[in-house]
């Protein structure tokens, strides 16, 4: 594996990440891969249902990386486990299955991006960093679908409610928001501060009845408050990144 650094500051605490994966030469070239960073710190390695769910209650890593293969067992039924035993923990899911059907159900489930094994190193190291600031992962392809499904859902009358509750300022945000900018970047394009933007976050999460920027963006799409990105019309697009 590529030697993959990232120049650290030594005022951040590492983010501890906890490795799930049913082969054990996966799960070491990983832990040499991450711990060859300075701003990253494997705390756990899990083969299986048990393992990763008492590492992750013991330890409360900040991210969990997840197969969605783990021999007899569905690492898509184990995600909302680690979720509930681990609620501050993010979940990348690192997996070998190209088919769209598993990772959709993945973001669904929960899971904060997804990564393919035959991605490059860099690629993995850069999605934990993106997942662990609040980003979305995944590609366009994976975007889009997720989004389709969600369009499906009609509007109720809550919903319209909720929408109209929305100021024209926020109506401004949950846009930049859904253009992946972050807190700071949304302050400089409305010339607000960046204080300002969080407490129009609060109120936006508190009115739609979301709890965090990957609901929101999503609620955004299927509601026509923010435009839908573009299909990818062939793999190997890059990803997309919902900043946080």
């Amino acid at each position: 594996m590529s030697d993959v650094r990232i120049k650290s500051d030594a005022t951040l605490e590492p983010i501890r990440i906890l490795i799930v994966d049913d082969h054990a030469v996966v799960r070491a070239g990983l832990r040499m891969l991450i711990d060859q960073n300075p701003t990253m710190k494997v705390i756990g390695l899990a083969g299986n249902r048990s393992e990763a769910l008492a590492i992750a209650a013991s330890e409360q890593p900040n991210l969990i990386i997840l197969d969605l293969l783990l021999g007899d067992e569905d690492g898509l039924t184990i995600l909302p486990e680690l979720r509930e035993v681990a609620k501050n923990a993010r979940v990348l899911v690192l997996t070998g299955l190209r088919g769209s059907e598993s990772q959709r159900r993945a973001m669904l489930a929960g899971a904060m991006g997804v990564v393919l094994k035959d991605h490059a190193a860099e690629v993995l190291i850069k999605a934990i960093n993106k997942v662990h600031q609040g980003e979305v992962w995944l590609d366009r392809l994976m975007m889009g679908s997720v989004l389709d499904e969600m369009t499906q859902t009609p509007e109720t009358d809550p919903d319209k409610a909720r929408i109209a509750s929305l100021t024209e300022r926020e109506r401004e945000v949950i846009a930049l928001i859904a253009e992946g900018l972050k807190n700071k970047e949304i302050g400089k394009r409305l010339f607000i501060s960046e204080t300002t933007v969080t407490h129009h976050l609060s109120s936006i999460f508190s009115k739609l009845g979301v709890s965090d920027r990957l609901e929101l963006v999503i609620y955004a799409f299927s509601r026509n408050l923010a435009k839908m990105p573009q299909k990818a019309t062939r793999p190997g697009n890059p990803p997309t990144n919902i900043r946080d």
